[in-house]
């Protein structure tokens, strides 16, 4: 996993590849320390994500609550139309619960200093 970097208060966090349950137990740990301060607000980018199931919905959904029961925020960025995470969004009925946040937004907001990329393959974090 690449290292978190901040963007005028945001840390933004790119995850690449599959987002499956082998992941899942990688990037809890990692995700439960950025989401654990008060007031964290953390963009995570999805538009590399090829793949993810249940265990992967299940992180995000936790570390959005876990933002939120501290004041602060989760929002996605790359959400793209027929992706993986759209599409599972969709299926399970996340989608409003989410804040999705436009492309040209989340570009934006990476393009400021964010965080290097989370790489997973195969269901594991390089």
């Amino acid at each position: 996993m690449g290292p978190s970097r901040a963007a005028g208060g945001t840390t933004v966090l790119e995850l690449r590849g599959e987002l499956d349950i082998l992941a899942v137990s990688v990037l809890s740990d990692r995700l439960d320390d950025l989401t654990g301060a008060q007031g964290a607000d953390l963009l995570l980018d999805v538009r590399a994500v090829t793949f993810i199931d249940c265990a992967g919905m299940s992180l995000l959904s936790r570390a959005r609550y876990r933002a939120r029961q501290r004041g602060g925020r989760l929002r996605l960025t790359g959400v793209t139309r027929g992706g993986s995470v759209a599409r599972l969004l969709h299926m399970t009925g996340l989608t409003g619960t989410f804040e999705i946040v436009s492309d040209e937004d989340g570009a934006a907001e990476a393009a400021d200093g964010a965080a290097g990329p989370a790489e997973v393959t195969g269901g594991a974090v390089a």
